[in-house]
């Protein structure tokens, strides 16, 4: 078994951020982002200064010990954030107006509780319809002849 060095994921997870926004963050590559999360890595001090930035957390939450959970204020925060996102989400949806005004006082108590969540946006959507120009990205990225089954033989 090898030594877990530190818990960028798990820190990454609690704050409800997926590899590529971190990837992002980072202007690096998802492939390169989920390396260095491998608690097994062993990071430079520059590395953990990073994702410190990144992921906006004390530099200790990422270097917690094994068997140690996130701080209380990391796990508040965290889930502040995921209940913002949520209640951004209700205020984009078309409903009734009685919920948007209850969606509406939950992000001002939010913002009252914790001021930099406001500029947290809602959960991503699940995408966007394309447009009849639009190719999906089967098209753009096919898979290989040799990949495909040969029905004759079914």
């Amino acid at each position: 078994m090898h030594q877990r060095l530190h818990q960028l994921r798990a820190v990454r997870l609690q704050q409800g951020l997926s590899l590529r926004s971190v990837a992002r963050r980072l202007n690096q590559s998802v492939a390169q982002v989920r390396a260095e999360e491998d608690e097994a890595t062993d990071l430079t001090l520059s590395t953990l200064l990073r994702w410190h930035k990144a992921l906006d957390v004390p530099i200790a939450e990422l270097l917690g010990e094994p068997d140690e959970a996130l701080s209380k204020p990391v796990l508040l925060r965290a889930n502040l954030l995921k209940l913002m996102k949520t209640a951004r989400t209700i205020l984009d949806l078309d409903g009734p107006v009685q919920i948007k005004r209850l969606a509406q006082r939950l992000v001002d108590q939010l913002i009252e509780m914790m001021p930099e969540l406001k500029d947290v946006g809602p959960w991503p959507a699940t995408g966007h319809p394309r447009t009849m120009n639009e190719l999906g990205r089967i098209a753009e990225h096919p898979f290989p002849d040799h990949l495909l089954m040969d029905m004759t033989d079914v």
